[in-house]
């Protein structure tokens, strides 16, 4: 997962960097919406305020139990006055404050926790914090959908990879081994291949045992067989590159079929999507 991100608010790219499992906005980026050649002034304009020096404080005390109180009361003091000056690093090296960070690299730059961010944003512009909280918002609504996902597709792999190392499947759901006949017959098509690997006969042969049904073969398979006869596909295009015999191709293909169908017939959730 990529620690930094980009949202864009009102034109203007904004990086969001992830660390210590907490999401930090760029300032930097945010100071460029009020001036795009001097952000670092602006930064430090606004960290010369007598609110923002208090409402770091307080932040810093409610967050950080390693927060310099003392050198911050030293800040307080002046803050404010025509005299003083502040920028991140020294805020940061003077108190052990960790609401805001300087980062090198390719996305270097200020940045403050989102709470921080968004005082700054408002700083800048009310209608540009709107669109910032908005922006931040659909972030992580998009992270937590694609954290869902990942979640879902690493457990139906888990499910794959225990369900290869268990022969609790009935054995009449099983493609049946193929007979020397079988195996040695040539077939036509290339798609039949696949068909008697995986379906035990034919397309011809499933027509003639099937005269009341349209379609063919492949139109009456379930969930797990498609998903089997694709990897069967990619198998078969891999052993054809090998220069192998069709009957060796199709003996090795049935072996697959029989594994990957022990192995699929095992997860729940494709049973639900062949339900639908």
């Amino acid at each position: 997962m990529k620690k930094t991100k980009k949202i864009r608010v009102k034109n203007t790219e904004i990086e969001v960097f992830r660390k210590r499992n907490s999401d930090y906005i760029s300032l930097t980026s945010i100071a460029r919406y009020k001036n795009k050649d001097r952000s670092d002034y602006v930064i430090q304009n606004w960290m010369r305020n007598k609110d923002t020096i208090e409402f770091l404080g307080l932040w810093e005390k409610i967050n950080n139990p390693s927060f310099k109180s003392i050198e911050f009361d030293g800040f307080k003091r002046q803050a404010g006055s025509n005299s003083f000056s502040l920028t991140p690093k020294k805020w940061i090296d003077s108190t052990n404050a960790i609401g805001i960070i300087s980062k090198r690299g390719r996305y270097g730059g200020t940045y403050a926790y989102k709470d921080i961010a968004f005082e700054f944003a408002s700083w800048i512009s009310a209608e540009f914090k709107l669109f910032l909280i908005k922006e931040f918002q659909r972030l992580k609504e998009i992270e937590i959908k694609n954290k869902r996902l990942d979640w879902s597709l690493k457990r139906n792999l888990v499910a794959i990879n225990y369900r290869i190392h268990t022969d609790a499947i009935k054995n009449h759901l099983i493609p049946p081994e193929l007979d020397e006949r079988q195996i040695n017959f040539t077939y036509a098509s290339e798609a039949d291949i696949l068909n008697i690997a995986l379906f035990g006969l034919t397309a011809k042969e499933w027509r003639e045992e099937n005269p009341e049904k349209e379609g063919n073969i492949r139109d009456y398979a379930n969930v797990n067989q498609l998903v089997c006869l694709s990897n069967l596909e990619a198998l078969n295009a891999e052993f054809i590159r090998q220069g192998l015999k069709q009957s060796e191709r199709l003996k090795k293909l049935n072996k697959a079929a029989i594994v990957q169908m022990k192995t699929l017939l095992g997860i729940k959730s494709l049973d639900k999507l062949d339900n639908k």
